[in-house]
C-alpha cells in the first residue's frame, strides 16, 4: 500500500483553489461559478486518470472505472462538492478526493476490477444557498420532487431552477427510474465533532446517522418607537425569540446527549437601535438518533413557542423544512470496514454521526456505510476545520482496502 500523503497534498491543494475565501475559508454554492470550476476541474482530473466522466441532468459528476466480470455492479463511493459559507475544505471535499485517489491507486496496482468502480461528486448536500438539502443524492436514488424547489430562491432572490439552468443543468426526468446498478455506496468522512480526538482514534466506522429536524420560525409582532412605548405595550418579537430560545436550550440540557438543539440564524426587522422589532425569523435545528424522541421533542418545543407567542400577543409561523429520519448503516459493510480495521491493526471505534450525510440518503435504497477520520477540535463549517495529514492518509489506504475486497474480489 502507498504513502497517500503527497498525492492527497497534491489533490487537495488544487481543489482548495477553487472557491477559496480571502479570509482563509472556502465559499462553493450550488450553481455557482466556483461550484461549476470545482465540478468542470474534477471532469478533467478524472479524465486524465482514464476514467469514464460524466455529468447527470441536474450536476452530479461521475468517474467510472468499468468492471470486468460485473460491470452492472457498481461500488460508488464520493462527497458532496458544496461548501457553507466561508467554510473549510475538508467537508465533503476529502470524501471526493479520497474515493478518486482509492480508486486511482487500484486501477494502477491491480488493473481493471471485477466490478465497476465509480466515484461521485455530488451536486449539493449542505442547503446553503437554498432552502433545499441533499439535492444531488436524492436526484440519484430518484426520491428528488422538482416541485420542491420550482419556486424557492436564495436571499439575493435569485430562483433555484434560474441558477440550475445558467450553470447548464436541468430537472431530471421525475418518470425515470433510479439507478439499479449500485451494489454499495460508501463514504468518507471528517467526524466534524471531537470524538476520536479526544479518545485517540484515527478511525471512526460509522454504524448510525441521526435524524434531524429543521425549521423556519417567524414571529410578528409590531414595531414601535423605542422612546415612547412603555414596556407593557410593547409586541417585541427579539423577546419573545429569547424566551424561547432560553426555555428550549434549558430543555435539551435537561435530556442530554444525544439529543442536540441549535438555533443558529436569527433575523430581526427593521434591526436597528432605537425601535422595536416587530418581526423576527430565526432558524432551528434538531438532533437525535432515535426517530421517536426527536418528534417527542420537537412536538413539545413548537407547542411552547406557540404558547410563549400567545402570551406576548405575537403571531409565529413554524415551517418544518427539514424532517430526516434516523438511519442505520449496513451491517454487513459495517462489518467489512471493523475486519479491515482490526487485520490491519487500525487504531479505531464503532460510532454514530451527529451530523447529516448523504450516506442517509442512499441507505434506504442501496447497502451504504461510511468511515469518520478526526477532526482537530472537533471543529467544521469554519475556515480553522483540519486534520493531520497522516489521519487524512490513513484513512484513503482503509477506503482503499474497502474498495479493493468489494470491487476486486468475487
Amino acid at each position: 500500500m502507498i504513502n497517500f500523503t503527497e498525492r492527497y497534498s497534491d489533490f487537495s491543494k488544487w481543489l482548495s483553489a477553487i472557491g477559496s475565501d480571502p479570509t482563509g475559508g472556502m465559499t462553493r454554492l450550488l450553481y455557482t461559478d466556483e461550484w461549476l470550476a470545482a465540478q468542470n476541474g474534477l471532469k478533467e482530473k478524472f479524465q486524465k486518470a482514464g476514467f469514464e466522466a460524466k455529468f447527470d441532468e441536474v450536476g452530479n459528476l461521475f468517474g467510472r472505472v468499468e468492471g470486468s466480470k460485473y460491470p452492472n455492479e457498481t461500488i460508488l463511493s464520493g462527497s458532496h462538492i458544496d461548501t457553507v459559507v466561508n467554510g473549510g475544505n475538508l467537508d465533503g471535499q476529502y470524501g471526493i478526493e479520497a474515493a478518486f485517489l482509492a480508486i486511482q491507486y487500484l486501477k494502477e496496482k491491480h488493473g481493471q476490477p471485477l466490478r465497476s468502480m465509480e466515484v461521485v461528486s455530488l451536486a449539493e448536500e449542505e442547503g446553503s444557498r437554498f432552502p433545499y438539502v441533499f439535492w444531488g443524492s436524492k436526484n440519484i436514488v430518484g426520491i428528488a420532487k422538482n416541485a420542491d424547489v420550482m419556486n424557492i430562491q436564495d436571499k439575493k432572490e435569485t430562483k433555484f431552477v434560474d441558477a440550475m439552468r445558467k450553470a447548464g443543468f436541468d430537472f431530471r426526468d421525475e418518470k425515470k427510474p433510479m439507478r439499479d446498478d449500485i451494489k454499495a455506496f460508501i463514504e468518507i468522512h471528517i467526524e466534524q465533532g471531537n470524538v476520536l480526538e479526544m479518545e485517540k482514534k484515527q478511525i471512526g466506522v460509522v454504524n448510525a446517522i441521526v435524524g434531524q429536524r429543521r425549521y423556519n420560525i417567524i414571529l410578528k409582532g409590531q414595531a414601535n418607537h423605542a422612546g415612547t412605548t412603555p414596556m407593557g405595550y410593547r409586541k417585541d418579537t427579539v423577546y419573545g425569540f429569547s424566551k424561547i430560545c432560553y426555555e428550549s436550550i434549558n430543555k435539551a440540557k435537561a435530556v442530554g446527549d444525544p439529543l442536540v438543539l441549535t438555533f443558529g440564524r436569527v433575523e430581526p426587522k427593521p434591526n436597528t437601535v432605537n425601535v422595536v422589532p416587530g418581526y423576527t425569523l430565526f432558524t432551528m435545528d434538531c438532533r437525535h438518533t432515535d426517530k421517536a424522541a426527536l418528534v417527542a421533542f420537537t412536538t413539545e418545543i413548537e407547542e411552547d413557542m406557540k404558547r410563549i407567542a400567545k402570551e406576548l400577543g405575537l403571531e409565529i409561523e413554524i415551517d418544518r423544512w427539514m424532517d430526516e429520519d434516523p438511519i442505520p448503516m449496513d451491517k454487513k459493510l459495517v462489518e467489512t470496514f471493523e475486519a479491515i480495521c482490526k487485520r490491519d491493526n487500525y487504531n479505531y471505534r464503532v460510532m454514530h454521526s451527529g451530523a447529516g450525510h448523504d450516506s442517509q440518503i442512499f441507505a434506504p435504497k442501496v447497502p451504504t456505510a461510511m468511515l469518520f477520520v478526526p477532526s482537530i477540535k472537533g471543529i467544521s463549517h469554519n475556515p480553522a476545520e483540519a486534520t493531520k495529514l497522516e489521519d487524512l492518509a490513513e484513512g484513503i489506504k482503509v477506503f482503499a482496502e474497502a474498495f479493493y475486497e468489494l470491487a476486486y474480489k468475487d
